[in-house]
């Protein structure tokens, strides 16, 4: 085990102190390895809190650019609007904590590079904003046999779980099959409380931490949903589903391929919510 440095001491010592973490817990956390798919609203307190935790290596696929509406939510940026949100994010965290090794992946994911990108991480973090996504990401991680973390928000709502499929029901076994398109308006056309994606996206990051660090029970087969209006937290129980395209007995997308996707009109990931 590497020793910690005197400001590795202070910078961490509310970790160390903890008996289910411990110094021991921290060197995990610095060793590992996280990808967070967007870097908006729900990206921004993710990646902030993971790196200040101290994940070792964060990786951020985003190819968008900061606008000053993303602001209200998107606090990571700033106010470095123009610039790519993938670079604005590493400054923040090479700004917060120099311990993170920031990897930028200032592209659209998509059939052809999800499974290389998604390879070299412990788990994957999906913040994006679009059905499309959110398709692919759940599917490319059930085939790698790679966690993921779900989270989505809408107006004043949003929910979180967390998916290992080789224990418990993907996304596809709550949602088989993407809404038609026009049928839900995005974050764009409909609009979303500003502090929402941060409650999400909090809770995202410490679904991360205890799975990294092998502590507490996971959001595995149950969803947390969100009603900010009604300040209410409720739980959903969700089964796995022997049907289930991807994660069933007989699955029928056993590849990511451009054709698996054509149905839900995957455009590639393009922004954050």
């Amino acid at each position: 085990m590497n020793e910690f440095t005197e400001e590795q001491i202070k910078r961490y010592s509310r970790h160390i102190l903890l008996q289910e973490v411990g110094g021991e817990g921290q060197q995990k956390l610095l060793s590992s390895k996280v990808l967070c798919i967007g870097a908006g609203g729900l990206g921004s307190p993710i990646i902030q809190y993971l790196a200040a935790a101290g994940v070792g290596t964060i990786g951020i696929v985003d190819d968008d650019v900061v606008e000053l509406s993303n602001l209200q939510r998107q606090v990571i940026h700033g106010g470095n609007s123009g610039i790519p949100k993938v670079e604005s994010a590493k400054h923040f965290v090479k700004k917060l904590n120099p311990d993170v090794d920031v990897i930028t992946h200032n592209e659209r994911i998509n059939p052809d590079n999800i499974s290389d990108i998604i390879n070299d991480y412990d788990i994957v973090v999906d913040g994006s904003d679009n059905f499309a996504t959110r398709y692919l990401v759940n599917d490319a991680c059930v085939i790698g046999k790679k966690p993921l973390s779900h989270g989505s928000i809408f107006r004043f709502e949003g929910h979180v779980t967390t998916i290992l499929s080789d224990e418990g029901p993907c996304y596809r076994c709550l949602f088989e099959h993407a809404p038609p398109a026009g049928m839900v308006p995005s974050c764009q056309e409909a609009g979303v409380i500003g502090v929402l994606p941060g409650i999400i996206g909090v809770i995202q990051a410490t679904e991360v931490i205890k799975y990294l660090l092998g502590l507490g029970d996971l959001l595995v087969g149950r969803m947390i949903y969100y009603d900010a209006l009604n300040m209410s937290f409720d739980e959903i129980k969700i089964r796995k589903n022997p049907s289930c395209p991807v994660c069933g007995q007989n699955p029928k997308i056993k590849s990511i391929k451009h054709e698996n996707y054509q149905d839900t009109q995957l455009c590639a990931y393009g922004g954050a919510e």
